[in-house]
């Protein structure tokens, strides 16, 4: 049975943690956050769920029924937004490849590999090493700090001069690195890794560009080892009727990356193991509505949704107003 920890907000602004072992589902005591019990587990030297087992309190809770009431935040958040760091790694699965090549084909002859191609092929090669080695290095990006998250039901915005506004259905790892600079993971959580594929489509040197967007987090966070076979379906609602809808597949067994090389890459740069800041890392997808044609718009409802996680994580697409930036000579 999969365990998860769940963030509450009740409508007082009260802070708490469920903790949900299968279908069962109990508010936690004296801990308000995530960030609090991953703190008091890595310093008592237990696992999340073993520090959560001990804060079990009889009060049975409904985190569906929550969800509804827009109750439930992301799975993580820290009170300081720039101490959580946002990135992810691309061309990351079985078939990733195909939809970014042919976006960046146009530019190339066909008788040459782009290079997507090529580091999709690499990681093919060589993303799986033997336990304890270091494999080929992924492609990799940065999205923001955490002000760029957003929880479910949140609207995922794009800002005025984008492209479009278009989603990623992904799992996400979850981290906080410890007083050592050890970092540790806490679980896995659904996401919605919010890009721009318009712009990337035009010149993948924008792929800077299309990423620094907003992204939104599932309220579960997954507890232990992460299947290595995750399947669930992204689609986009239109006025009440689904748009687009399409299979995904996740886990290290439709991946050409293992998360441990994925990880090992991310953390080897010594700045992103700074104690007390949490990492947010979007491990990639291969089904995108681009891919089909789909061209979003404002008031388009992005849902996903993938078991073991028992809660889907649904976001409305808006566009921010224009927003005219003048820099002045002090």
């Amino acid at each position: 049975m999969s365990q998860r920890l769940i963030q509450h907000r009740a409508d007082d602004g009260r802070r708490r943690v469920i903790f949900a072992d299968g279908d069962d589902a109990v508010f936690l005591n004296d801990v308000e956050t995530t960030l609090d019990l991953a703190r008091i587990a890595i310093d008592a030297g237990q696992s999340l769920a073993e520090a959560a087992q001990a804060r079990k309190s009889s009060e049975t809770v409904d985190p569906a029924a929550e969800l509804a009431a827009g109750r439930l935040l992301p799975a993580i958040d820290h009170p300081d937004t720039a101490r959580i760091l946002l990135a992810g790694t691309g061309l990351t699965h079985l078939g990733s490849a195909e939809g970014r090549d042919a976006m960046h084909k146009a530019a190339a002859e066909a008788e040459h590999q782009t290079d997507s191609m090529r580091m999709f092929l690499e990681g093919v090669e060589g993303g799986k090493p033997a336990p304890g080695e270091v494999g080929q290095q992924p492609e990799w990006f940065y999205k923001g700090d955490g002000q760029a998250l957003v929880g479910p039901g949140a609207p995922l915005t794009a800002p005025a001069f984008a492209g479009d506004g278009g989603e990623e259905p992904e799992l996400a790892g979850i981290y906080l690195i410890g007083k050592d600079g050890t970092p540790w993971r806490l679980g896995v959580a659904l996401a919605n890794e919010f890009s721009d594929h318009v712009t990337e489509r035009h010149n993948y040197l924008w792929l800077a560009h299309s990423k620094l967007r907003q992204a939104a987090l599932g309220p579960e966070l997954l507890l232990g080892t992460p299947p290595s076979d995750i399947r669930g379906t992204s689609r986009i609602r239109r006025d009440g009727e689904i748009l687009w809808e399409k299979p995904f597949l996740t886990g290290e067994d439709n991946m050409s990356h293992t998360l441990a090389n994925l990880e090992a890459h991310h953390f080897k740069y010594p700045n992103f193991r700074r104690p007390g800041d949490v990492h947010v890392h979007f491990f990639g997808t291969a089904t995108l509505s681009c891919a089909d044609s789909v061209e979003t718009r404002a008031g388009d409802r992005f849902e996903i949704e993938a078991a073991p996680f028992t809660l889907p994580l649904t976001n409305p697409l808006a566009f921010a107003a224009a927003d005219t930036v003048e820099v002045r000579a002090l």
